[in-house]
């Protein structure tokens, strides 16, 4: 550990400064106690680092590694000092251990390009910078490395499967190389949402020991809060004779998880219906993983490190769910046997619960497992509550309070006025820019939503001008498309877009974007066969492509990667353009985005 590192002994004589006001530590019971790591530089040597900051390499955060960057300097990755080096990431892997024996169960390291890799040195400072480039620590660099991503998949979460979240980002999003050193803060990062919901893990500790709170449990959570949620928290509180901290994760979630600003107001709008002084809110920067046993591990001591003393753990704890054959990656109280097997090493009590369901005849909750024989029980699963949310239905009083509906229909709209965006894809010639036309048309026939067209030439000309046919620069071309499409459809709109987007990860990379803005996303693969897209080359481009003049060129001599996802396989070889457009209307009334003529008719 650095000189500069600060060590805050929550059982010791320390104090942290809450509301103006210092707060003595002392006397506070395990496991409330421990060590918490500051590494937070003081003011001179953070002026000292900002002044070498010219001469070090840095490196750009990326939104995962600002978290971790987060809870590193803040000490809510308390006993880390700073990223992983092989010893420690090879241990945890292995043994859920860091190499001194401590219990850990999630690698944290610092993934970075090759570039950078390669120009580090042993001892260099490594400056490490938020996306606005603005400096928030420096690493000083013990050890460059590159793990074995195949064998920490397997390990941490499992399996190899692309399917499962956690790993897809570490296969397919993370860099080969990583850099391992200790940690000095110069300033935290940035936040400007919830700032008095924002508390560091001293903050937390210091105001439990304030209110008098000896026996706190956590609620670990990245979904709205319902009716269930409340009676499953307050039961909690009971069974251990302690009080509530709903601790939600603001950080990076589930792919699709609702987004965190609207949970927050929906946490916001619950809180009252707690007793009073039983219950705080508290927002956690944490990138989950979706390890499931593992992670709900991690997360015991994270909040141990916050100052909790219990820990709910419910069915399924940070799972991702099931594969795409419905087979799921976790057994459904596996993350509790795991909490269990080391919660006296822990020094955390696990508070178990089952899955609750609502028996209408009792009117009240039940844990699943204690349903008698012939009880009638309702639950409304996610899937139905996202259809509920898109088709404008209500939601049962049973299920959620009138002011998390409220919220949730703030953020949520029904599809009917959602934006969304229909993106072709096929090779050049193949009618993607006639459908597109055609589409433009009727839909502006249809709807009073404003409607874009982004095809392909006018983008290359317009937004992409100086771009080549490089396949960096093509994907570069899809991006930029990408979030000029899924802007119009944050705003209501609807976008239509017809570029060859010839890569697969690319548009999958774009659906993606767009389901971040809440919007929807309608794939159609003009599958026009390459003979009949050089019969209507009025160009030439294929022909001259054949004869090598134009490199790159796909179908000829750069690939066309089929997509597996599309909504919609077309062939204006068979089918005309209007005939297309016709199609891609129906499937936009059935899924919703847009209303039919009787449904229209009806509504006048």
């Amino acid at each position: 550990m650095s000189d500069q590192t600060v060590m805050i002994d929550a059982r010791g004589d320390g104090s942290v400064e809450v509301s103006g006001r210092h707060v003595s530590l002392h006397g506070l019971i395990p496991p409330h106690g421990g060590t918490l790591v500051d590494a937070m530089a003081g003011p001179e040597r953070a002026a000292e680092l900002r002044s070498l900051a010219r001469t070090m390499p840095s490196w750009d955060l990326t939104p995962r590694q600002l978290c971790d960057l987060e809870l590193l300097l803040t000490g809510g990755f308390s006993p880390l000092t700073g990223f992983m080096g092989p010893a420690d990431h090879d241990s945890v892997c292995a043994s859920m251990r860091l190499a001194d024996g401590t219990l850990w169960p999630i690698p944290i390291t610092l993934d970075v390009d090759d570039d950078i890799a390669g120009r580090l040195r042993i001892d260099d400072l490594l400056a490490l910078r938020d996306p606005e480039g603005v400096m928030l620590a420096t690493l000083r660099v013990e050890t460059v490395w590159r793990p074995d991503r195949g064998l920490e998949a397997e390990t941490v979460y499992g399996t190899r499967s692309p399917e499962h979240p956690g790993v897809h980002q570490l296969l397919e999003a993370t860099h080969r190389s990583c850099v391992g050193g200790r940690l000095e803060g110069v300033v935290p990062p940035a936040h400007y949402d919830f700032k008095h919901l924002r508390r560091t893990p001293a903050e937390l500790r210091a105001e439990f020991v304030q209110a008098g709170w000896r026996r706190v449990v956590a609620f670990q959570t990245r979904n709205p809060m319902h009716r269930a949620h409340l009676e499953l928290t307050r039961r909690a509180a009971r069974k251990v004779g302690g009080q509530l901290l709903i601790h939600p994760v603001v950080g990076m979630t589930k792919p699709g998880d609702v987004d965190h600003a609207t949970r927050v107001r929906c946490y916001m709008a619950l809180l009252d219906r707690y007793p009073p002084a039983t219950t705080r809110l508290a927002l956690l920067p944490l990138a989950m993983r979706m390890a499931g046993p593992r992670e709900a591990l991690w997360h015991a001591i994270i909040r141990k490190n916050h100052g909790c003393t219990h820990l709910i753990v419910g069915r399924d704890h940070a799972g991702p769910g099931s594969d795409a054959q419905g087979r799921p990656f976790y057994d459904p109280y596996e993350a509790q046997e795991m909490v269990r097997a080391h919660q006296d090493e822990l020094g955390v009590g696990m508070v178990p619960f089952q899955m609750l369901v609502y028996a209408p005849d009792l009117d009240t909750y039940l844990e699943e497992d204690r349903v008698a024989a012939g009880t009638r029980v309702v639950t409304v699963s996610g899937t139905e509550l996202r259809r509920k949310l898109n088709t404008g239905d209500e939601l049962p009083e049973w299920f959620t309070f009138p002011e998390v509906a409220r919220e949730l229909r703030r953020s949520y709209a029904p599809r009917d006025r959602q934006g969304f965006v229909v993106f072709l894809t096929g090779l050049s010639g193949s009618g993607k820019s006639t459908i597109a036309q055609t589409l433009l048309v009727k839909l502006v026939e249809r709807s009073s939503r404003s409607v874009t067209l982004l095809d392909g030439d006018v983008v290359r000309k317009y937004l992409s001008s100086e771009l080549g046919f490089s396949k960096e620069h093509r994907d570069l071309n899809i991006r930029r498309i990408g979030y000029v499409a899924s802007e119009v459809a944050r705003h209501g709109g609807i976008a239509i877009c017809a570029p060859i987007a010839p890569y697969d990860a690319l548009r999958k990379e774009v659906r993606a974007m767009t389901a971040q803005q809440r919007a929807g996303f309608t794939l159609v693969h003009v599958a026009t066969s390459i003979e009949v897209c050089e019969e209507r080359d009025r160009k030439g481009l294929y022909a001259k492509a054949r004869a090598g003049l134009i490199a790159g060129f796909t179908g000829i001599s750069d690939p066309y990667e089929p997509p597996d996802d599309a909504e919609l396989v077309v062939d204006t070889a068979t089918t005309s353009a209007e005939g297309v457009a016709d199609l891609i209307l129906g499937h936009l009334e059935t899924e919703g985005y847009l209303r039919t003529a009787a449904a229209v008719e009806l509504a006048s």
